[in-house]
C-alpha cells in the first residue's frame, strides 16, 4: 500500500502518503492504521519517524490515536475546533492560564468518572505510560508524549466520547505547556508522583481521591508552568 521512503524529512513523507490514502479513499473515517511496528517496516523507516507523523497527522486532525487501541482516520472535524484553541492561545500572553481553568474545571471531573468506567484495558494502557515516563526522565519527547498518552487514555476512560474530542483538540497546547514544564527542575518527578496517584485512585475506584488527585497535578502544572523558561 505505501512506498518506501528515501529521502530526508522520512516522517513528513509519511503524513502525505496516508493524506493521499484518505482523499483517494483508500483509508475512510473510522479505519484503523496498522500498529507503530508494522508501519515502520512498511514504509521501511523508524518507529520514530512513524510516531513523528502519527503525532502530525493527529494535529491535523486527520487521525486520533487513543492508548490501548489505536490510531483511526477522523472524518476532521476535530481540527476545526484545534484550530480555533491554537488562534486563541497566539492572541496573547494569557493563552496558559486560559487553558490552565479550563484544564482545573474539566479534568478533576473526568478523572473522578474514570473511577466507575474505567475497564481493564486503558487502565494498562494509564500503567504502560506511567511506566514509559518512568524509564524517560532524561528524553524529552518520550516522556511528553506519554504523558500526554496518559491524560488521553484517562479521557477515553471516562466512557465519553465528546469528553476525549475535548481532551485530544488541546493535545497539541498541552505538549507545549509540557516542553516547557519538563525544564523545570524537578518538573517531571513531580508530574510522574501526581500521576502514579491519579492512577492509583482510578485503581481503587475512588472518585473523591481521584479528583483530589488530578486538582493537585493541576496545581503542580501551574506553579511549574510559571517557573519554565520563555521562548
Amino acid at each position: 500500500m505505501y512506498k518506501i521512503i528515501r529521502a530526508s524529512r522520512l516522517y513528513e513523507q509519511i503524513v502525505q502518503q496516508v493524506e493521499e490514502s484518505i482523499h483517494k479513499g483508500a483509508l475512510k473515517p473510522g479505519d484503523q492504521l496498522p500498529p507503530e511496528r508494522e508501519l515502520a517496516e512498511q514504509f521501511g523507516v523508524s518507529r520514530t519517524a512513524v510516531r513523528e507523523a502519527v503525532k502530525t497527522l493527529r494535529e491535523k486532525g486527520l487521525v486520533e490515536a487513543y492508548p490501548g487501541r489505536g490510531t483511526f482516520i477522523t472524518d476532521g472535524s476535530s481540527n476545526t475546533i484545534r484550530q480555533s484553541l491554537h488562534r486563541m492561545m497566539r492572541s496573547g500572553n494569557e493563552g496558559f492560564a486560559f487553558l490552565a481553568e479550563v484544564r482545573e474545571i474539566l479534568e478533576p471531573e473526568i478523572a473522578a468518572l474514570a473511577t466507575t468506567r474505567a475497564d481493564k484495558e486503558v487502565l494498562t494502557a494509564m500503567k504502560e505510560q506511567v511506566e514509559v515516563m518512568d524509564a524517560s526522565k532524561t528524553d524529552p519527547d518520550a516522556y511528553i508524549e506519554a504523558d500526554l498518552d496518559f491524560h488521553l487514555a484517562l479521557a477515553e476512560a471516562a466512557g465519553n466520547p465528546i469528553i476525549l474530542s475535548l481532551i485530544d483538540s488541546i493535545v497539541g497546547l498541552l505538549r507545549e505547556q509540557r516542553m516547557g514544564i519538563f525544564q523545570v527542575k524537578g518538573g517531571p518527578d513531580r508530574g510522574q508522583y501526581h500521576h502514579k496517584k491519579i492512577l492509583e485512585a482510578i485503581e481503587h475506584r475512588d472518585s473523591a481521591g481521584a479528583r483530589d488527585a488530578m486538582k493537585a497535578h493541576l496545581q503542580q502544572v501551574r506553579e511549574d508552568s510559571r517557573n519554565a523558561p520563555s521562548e
